[in-house]
């Protein structure tokens, strides 16, 4: 092909053939899929029969079951009132300091994170409930959909987490390992969003609320109990062995279907199956997702792409943190394009033997990649949670992208930190562990 080595071709068919597939809007999926059987038929391996197995293959995971459950339960969790639930205790205990409505989104943007492992469910939940009360109260409204679209991010970081499960099953790394990697980051995420929310309240001019007396504070807290025990169940039980991730994604929901129907009844029976139909929705576009990456990653394994980019990287194997930044900033850059589960699917199984070559521990490469790719969903031009606070908030991108980046830097300064830290995230796992 024009003089080139099959390999060159093939890493020119699949480089150019995303850049212009997603130029012109096509679904990601069909776009990996596309790609990946150009791949085929550029190293001479073009067979049906092998694409369909490995779209097969891509899905044919006992763990990535936790997929589908851990959507359910973020959807019944909104559904069902916990989401709801949390929100107004976070308001209760600190919604009357200067700012309060922000502190509420954090505090809430951690708990919720602890139950569902979805950033858009996440956002979505906190972006409907919390930013017309934001618009109501006179806060700037693009800071507040920046504020909110920050706290969103935390839930790929803070256990159940999906990209962690799909991290897990692409390079077969310890997915409860991971789980366990993820909470004091996303609890360090947290603080970075108080103290970022603090210097951002400067220069606003907001007023402050009524403190609810202990009372009502305590009955909100009270109606919470319920929302509260969830990540209890979930964590305790992966902690002491007595489920794996996967079977503590089906204890999620069905904790989560429990809750919404009879404890707090705020859901009907009539309701399930719309919830169901919007869980089997969004489970299939991961899914698919899962399965298109499958047969670009099998393509890109053949034609040793891995190995071209373990050249290019080797001067650097002998210095592991700068080896680190390098590939923080190459996923920051593919950040701006990619989603968060392609850029898993696609760039995981080929960064990480290089970093286990340089002595990176697997587990803390998984925490800083997802981390990286998390960052992305707030990231412009993309931005996929950008895109859900802008819609539920009715603003314009420009509004929400102004709004982000006083929290984006902050995020940028943690993740730099654990580069040149990585004890930060390995001693907590080694210690929990």
């Amino acid at each position: 092909m024009f003089g080139l080595t099959n390999e060159a071709a093939a890493f020119v068919v699949f480089s150019a053939g995303m850049l212009l597939l997603m130029g012109i809007g096509m679904n990601m999926a069909l776009a990996l899929v596309l790609t990946g059987a150009g791949m085929a038929w550029v190293l001479g391996f073009w067979d049906t029969q092998l694409l369909a197995q490995n779209l097969v293959a891509g899905v044919d995971s006992f763990p990535l079951l936790a997929v589908p459950f851990f959507i359910l339960a973020g959807e019944l969790m909104n559904s069902g009132g916990i989401s709801q639930r949390i929100i107004a205790m976070a308001q209760a205990w600190v919604g009357h300091i200067r700012g309060g409505l922000g502190y509420v989104a954090i505090g809430a943007a951690v708990l919720m994170a602890s139950m569902s492992g979805s950033a858009l469910a996440d956002t979505a939940a906190l972006a409907t409930i919390l930013l017309p009360m934001m618009r109501q109260q006179g806060y700037p409204m693009h800071t507040s959909a920046g504020l909110i679209a920050s706290g969103g991010i935390i839930a790929p970081i803070i256990p159940p987490s999906m990209p962690f499960v799909i991290y897990g099953v692409t390079t077969n790394t310890s997915i409860s390992a991971l789980f366990i990697s993820g909470i004091v980051p996303g609890l360090i995420m947290g603080a970075g969003l108080i103290v970022a929310w603090n210097l951002v309240l400067r220069k606003l001019d907001l007023p402050k609320g009524r403190a609810l007396p202990i009372k009502e504070r305590m009955r909100a807290t009270v109606k919470a109990f319920w929302a509260l025990l969830m990540p209890l169940i979930i964590i305790g039980g992966m902690k002491t062995g007595i489920f794996t991730p996967t079977e503590a994604a089906v204890v999620a929901a069905f904790y989560a279907l429990v809750v919404a129907l009879f404890i707090h009844g705020e859901m009907k029976l009539m309701e399930i199956n719309g919830v169901l139909i919007r869980a089997a929705k969004t489970t299939s576009v991961v899914m698919f997702l899962c399965a298109g990456a499958q047969v670009a990653s099998y393509m890109i394994t053949l034609a040793d792409l891995p190995s071209v980019l373990v050249a290019w990287l080797g001067p650097l194997v002998d210095n592991p943190r700068l080896l680190m930044a390098v590939m923080m900033l190459a996923l920051i850059i593919i950040g701006t394009a990619l989603d968060l589960t392609p850029t898993i699917l696609i760039f995981a199984p080929v960064m990480l033997p290089i970093a286990v070559k340089a002595g990176i521990d697997p587990v803390y490469f998984g925490l800083m990649f997802i981390l990286n790719g998390a960052i992305g969903l707030i990231t412009p031009p993309v931005g996929t949670v950008l895109n859900v606070v802008a819609g539920v908030g009715r603003l314009s991108m420009h509004q929400v992208i102004k709004g982000v980046n006083p929290f984006l830097i902050t995020y940028l300064i943690i993740l730099a930190m654990f580069v040149m830290f990585p004890q930060i995230v390995t001693a907590p796992v080694a210690w929990m562990r």
